[in-house]
């Protein structure tokens, strides 16, 4: 897959489909509901990729769906896949469990028939890169969004956490995503499943873990019947791990590259890669028109807004907000002019998860990344490339867009932002030992 500044598309590994075979889903709830009818009427296989489903209503819920589902129709090919590391652990800050684990196992050990769940490790320990793939599939339907399954992903309750949810009803983009997981953890061994008595210890972990990525580098996504020159909209999935040679990356990147008229970006963590910013400034200098939609810090799921339970990690938005300070200052002559036009999404008390890039309203690119550095190198992510050649699909990009805008409030100046002055005392005093000890820079490449 090939994008240039003058918008040449190379169509090798894309798919053509239909804009009605695509269908953008503008909320949590319904979401949910489509997730959950999805699961209830599929006849074949169900494909599930995320990186926890958490033991909580709405885990719950679609596991048991799952189960029931597998009960009504017992041939029905159910695969799950999780991280493994983040599957056997609790909250943060909870007490030491096996975490999500124990309730695949309890739920396996009440139904007759079983589903597979499968741990997929892609590091030794989870802060060092996590599963991070995303996509659901249903029979011939692929479900592709940012979002876990949890009660706040899935608006089981009084909050929400804000995602991108799309719909492709395309039978060789649902092969191509089944074929890379059953290549790349199932058949190859390298995902231990997680709802059984015994799993691999860190010791007998390591060496699936290398195998799992020279798998992977061997054994991308991979479709039949390639798209032709004439085709005017093609979707191409893809993904990356690892700094180097990182298709995703390489594609995001890309697309920065060939705006010429708009780039609108979504990011929930605003700390993009070297190499991305520099993109952004190029687009910048060329006059491009740039839109970029990241959560206010009260939106970021690590917020802590309570200040007697203030803990380390509640300091993650603040270093954001920082680094937030530093572009503005950086960019003010292109915010004056209109042609930078920054947003802060806030609404209530939910939070914010948003990611992707879209190119001249032609190019999309759908995916779970955060464009972050972690994102950039350490973890396993993937994505989609739409490129929509006669814009059959801008209406409902613009109604995707100002639906997000509508809780949004653009910035003008620093002097929309908070400084550390203005924080309370916890985060402002945790944050001063951090510039004088410099852990900022490892946090960044972590965050």
């Amino acid at each position: 897959m090939i994008l240039s500044r003058k918008s040449k598309l190379s169509l090798k590994d894309a798919i053509p489909f239909n804009a009605d075979d695509f269908e953008i889903i503008h909320s949590a709830k319904q979401y949910r509901t489509e997730l959950l009818n999805l699961i209830n009427t599929a006849k074949t296989r169900i494909y599930i990729t995320a990186l926890y489903i958490q033991d909580d209503e709405a885990g719950r819920e679609v596991l048991h769906a799952l189960f029931a589902a597998k009960q009504k129709n017992p041939d029905l090919d159910i695969r799950v896949f999780v991280d493994f590391h983040r599957a056997q652990r609790g909250l943060i800050g909870a007490e030491k469990s096996l975490g999500n684990r124990q309730l695949y196992i309890d739920l396996t050990e009440q139904y007759e028939h079983g589903i597979d769940i499968y741990g997929v490790a892609v590091k030794r320990r989870e802060f060092l890169g996590v599963l991070h793939l995303k996509g659901f599939i249903f029979d011939d339907t692929v479900l592709f969004s940012g979002a876990s399954i949890n009660d706040i992903y899935l608006n089981v309750g009084d909050k929400y956490r804000c995602d991108r949810y799309h719909k492709f009803h395309n039978d060789s983009l649902a092969d191509s995503f089944v074929n890379f997981l059953n290549t790349n953890f199932v058949h190859s061994g390298c995902a231990p499943k997680l709802n059984q008595a015994q799993v691999p210890n860190k010791k007998q972990i390591k060496p699936l873990i290398s195998k799992l990525k020279a798998s992977i580098k061997h054994a991308p996504y991979k479709v039949q019947g390639a798209a032709t020159a004439k085709a005017d909209l093609i979707v191409a999935p893809m993904v990356g791990l690892g700094a180097r040679g990182n298709q995703l990356n390489i594609t995001a990147r890309r697309v920065f590259k060939a705006a010429s008229n708009s780039l609108v970006v979504f990011t929930p963590y605003f700390n993009f890669p070297k190499s991305l910013s520099a993109d952004l400034n190029r687009a910048l200098k060329r006059g491009v028109e740039v839109t970029i939609v990241v959560g206010d810090k009260r939106a970021n799921d690590f917020y802590i807004s309570e200040p007697d339970k203030f803990s380390t990690i509640g300091i993650v938005p603040y270093i954001y907000e920082m680094l937030l300070r530093n572009f503005i200052k950086r960019n003010q002559q292109y915010i004056d002019k209109g042609q930078l036009n920054l947003h802060l999404w806030l609404d209530g008390t939910n939070s914010y998860h948003l990611k992707g890039v879209v190119a001249d309203d032609t190019y999309h690119l759908i995916t779970g990344s955060n464009l972050n550095p972690r994102a950039w190198s350490l973890d396993l992510e993937n994505g989609l490339l739409v490129c929509d050649k006669s814009q059959q699909l801008k209406a409902g990009w613009q109604q995707e867009l100002n639906g997000v805008l509508a809780n949004t409030t653009r910035v003008t100046s620093i002097n929309d932002i908070e400084s550390v002055q203005d924080y309370p005392d916890k985060p402002r005093e945790l944050l001063r030992k951090i510039k004088l000890t410099q852990i900022d820079r490892i946090l960044k490449r972590f965050l």
